[in-house]
């Protein structure tokens, strides 16, 4: 029999080991025990494997509802029994004991788990439906090495942390447990009591594949995605000579139902709207600010809980792999916002998960981040990296996005990152870089480009950190793409000015080119630069009405010309005038006014032609794919250029024009003789214009040399806009039979 102190620490839920004691056990003697800790019990009956046979009755060792029982002579064989439980309100149920069953996690997954080199730990960690022993039902699995006892608790047992305290694997600091019965849709978290006694608040599985929408906080069980086979046009798709316009997009405001409600659309919804209006516009990528579970709104997805959670904003967890199906069917694209830099404070996430700082760490002036009041990750711990690494790859593959856009990583890299002197911990070498998030990022990398190869990362990054797109083996941080905030930033702030004083500044829109080739960058327009008081883009174009819209419309063109993958945020594309706002949708009856409608044509047009001409993206990140025609022109702010193809059969000429003037017979030196066919002119009065245009849409090259070229053309170059003309090598004359 149980002492009476195992017997107050069972119905205490303060037992370190019930698997020890629940269930059925010999005792030194070869005699069966059977006990059982069922809360509102009044008699339980112990039946046989089938249910049939009655082998006899428990005893109640407490009014709690702990029950006990001996069975058989001693030494004789352990046997299968189901337990028939008559409760105290009359009712009765037949119970499959969770206790009967052997333990959940495998050998070698307890191993990989407590080395922290397992890839894919979401495959045992966290909520999985499965079937053991010939009994269907759902295992539980948390690490909290330093909990004195784990519990789940649900909707299947009132929420009782008595009911089903958990196995602990002492290897790897898992508690474990399989219910049987237990299926889609049942909401749950961890009930966990700290080494010092104490009770934490309830806390949601960090491997979750489905939350609750907010303000709920329960984890749901649902089913892992099945894995997506490798693509290898996905592949190419995604490559650094492949074109690549993103279209930004915050699913919960990009439209909604003004109609009902003023909701979110759903994934099928999405489906049904975004991708074929990305497709309409050119786009090749979506990439989706977070689209993890996180419990505020305001956030935007920046301070997720559930990595492992599609939100639940949008339907369920399986709806979004629908959508990005769609997305793939229709020749787009998935980027996902990832944040690996840092998670809030909530009391049911991360933060002291079971007791001690585990996912973060441990002192404030490393774990905790004073721009955003959140914790940051200890990527130094191998488990904490492990977390990071398998979230990567499980929505690489298991829900077969594209690439992730990894947010944040100037802070990552960087301990002294907004920190004051006195505020921040040096490194092992008395430095400031954060030598072991670098480490992670590299380890990320390499994990990525081994296991799914097809798929790219991009990093937010706006230090001068160097080689953040370089291989590892190169000793770079071996992410594919980098966004370029430099050139965000000096562009904008150029355009910003008034043209007459734009000639002060013509650096800010050539400096750009000083350093284009030392990364993979994209160009990035994101909702960064349209909030907080930054207005929108039209917004911070000068002049008149018809200025602002010309000034736009002659910056996209020249972020189309210049090299670089291209990244807009929503909105942009047809100029919205309001500030963006989470809680609204895009203001799309704005395209009924010729001006904005003509924005969103002339983006339209922008994508279909960098992608139909590979000089405008094969060699994006080479100087070998640019050379300028002119770019001391400061005194009437005109900027010209050449973008070449891989195989030099096509060029692009591009003109920028940032002043109001009309300049006719405008002479640039061009590289070859030959025609050279107008294809955008951001002037046009089919984008809202003054349709200032060379004649016939196209000049011939004279054998005169201009600009250090060995031929010219004559052009009219319009106000406040962005030319491009494309030259194509003739045909080689047919081959004799």
């Amino acid at each position: 029999m149980l002492s009476d102190a195992e017997v107050d620490l069972i119905r205490q839920a303060r037992h370190a080991d019930p698997f020890a004691v629940l269930g059925l056990h010999a005792d030194a003697g070869g005699a069966w025990w059977l006990r059982a800790m069922l809360p509102g019990a009044a008699q339980v009956t112990v039946l046989s494997a089938g249910g049939q046979g009655r082998l006899g009755t428990l005893a109640r060792r407490h009014p709690d509802g702990v029950f006990e029982g001996s069975f058989g002579p001693p030494g004789s064989a352990r046997f299968d029994y189901r337990l028939q439980v008559q409760w105290e309100n009359g009712s009765s149920s037949l119970v499959d004991d969770p206790y009967r069953f052997p333990p959940v996690l495998g050998d070698v997954d307890v191993w990989l788990l407590g080395e922290g080199s397992h890839l894919r730990p979401y495959e045992v960690l966290g909520a999985t439906q499965r079937v053991m022993e010939g009994v269907a039902g759902t295992s539980f699995a948390v690490w909290a090495p330093n909990a004195a006892q784990v519990s789940i608790v649900g909707d299947f047992n009132f929420w009782d942390g008595r009911r089903h305290p958990m196995r602990r694997r002492v290897e790897c600091g898992v508690w474990e447990i399989f219910l049987p019965g237990v299926g889609s849709g049942a909401r749950y978290k961890f009930q966990v009591r700290a080494g010092y006694g104490d009770l934490l608040p309830l806390k949601s599985d960090p491997y979750a594949l489905q939350c609750e929408l907010r303000p709920g906080t329960a984890s749901v069980v649902a089913r892992l995605p099945s894995f997506a086979a490798p693509s290898e046009a996905r592949r190419k798709a995604n490559a650094l000579d492949a074109p690549i316009s993103i279209y930004e997009v915050h699913l919960g405001s990009w439209r909604r139902k003004p109609e009902d409600g003023d909701r979110w659309l759903d994934w099928a919804e999405l489906a049904e709207t975004l991708v074929p209006y990305a497709v309409d516009m050119g786009y090749t990528h979506l990439e989706l600010l977070p689209v993890s579970e996180h419990p505020f709104d305001g956030s935007w997805g920046y301070q997720p809980i559930g990595l492992f959670a599609p939100t639940s904003r949008f339907g369920p967890a399986l709806g979004f792999r629908r959508f990005v199906k769609a997305c793939h069917d229709a020749g787009i694209g998935i980027l996902l916002d990832w944040v690996p830099a840092h998670f809030p404070t909530d009391e049911h996430g991360l933060g002291r998960f079971d007791g001690t700082a585990l996912y973060e760490y441990a002192d404030p002036r490393e774990g905790f981040h004073q721009d955003w009041n959140t914790l940051i990750y200890n990527v130094g711990r191998t488990e904490v990296r492990n977390f990071l690494v398998g979230n990567a790859l499980f929505w690489l593959e298991r829900y077969d996005v594209d690439g992730l856009r990894v947010d944040a990583v100037a802070s990552m890299l960087y301990r002294d990152y907004s920190r004051r002197a006195g505020e921040w911990v040096p490194n092992v070498h008395g430095g400031r870089e954060n030598l072991e998030a670098i480490d992670f990022l590299r380890r990320m990398n390499e994990v990525v480009g081994v296991e799914r190869g097809q798929a790219v990362t991009l990093a937010e990054e706006s230090t001068a950190f160097p080689a953040v797109s370089r291989p590892t083996f190169a000793g770079g941080l071996g992410f594919h793409y980098k966004w370029n905030m430099g050139w965000m930033h000096d562009t904008l702030q150029y355009m910003s000015r008034d043209p007459v004083h734009r000639s002060h500044h013509h650096g800010e829109m050539t400096f750009g080119l000083v350093y284009a080739f030392n990364e993979n960058f994209v160009l990035p327009l994101s909702h960064d630069e349209v909030v907080h008081g930054k207005g929108s883009m039209i917004g911070k174009m000068p002049g008149d009405r018809w200025q602002k819209f010309a000034n736009l419309r002659s910056y996209y063109g020249f972020m189309y010309g210049h090299p670089g993958k291209k990244l807009l945020f929503m909105g942009g594309e047809f100029a919205q005038e309001r500030e963006w706002s989470h809680e609204r949708s895009l203001d799309w009856h704005l395209l009924d006014d010729p001006m904005h409608d003509g924005i969103r044509k002339l983006v339209r047009d922008l994508n279909r032609v960098y992608r139909s001409a590979p000089a405008l993206y094969e060699r994006d990140f080479g100087p070998e794919g640019f050379e300028w025609i002119d770019h001391a022109d400061a005194g009437r702010s005109i900027l010209s250029f050449v973008r070449k193809s891989a195989d030099g059969s096509s060029i692009m000429v591009v003109v920028c024009n940032f002043t109001p003037v009309v300049r006719h017979g405008f002479r640039i030196g061009v590289p070859h003789a030959g025609e050279y066919r107008e294809r955008i002119n951001t002037d046009s009065a089919h984008y809202g214009g003054s349709n200032v245009g060379t004649p016939l849409g196209a000049a011939s090259a004279e054998h005169l040399a201009w600009n250090d070229k060995p031929c010219s053309i004559v052009i009219d170059l319009p106000p406040l806009a962005t030319v491009m003309f494309e030259w194509k090598a003739p045909a080689p004359p047919p081959q004799p039979e």
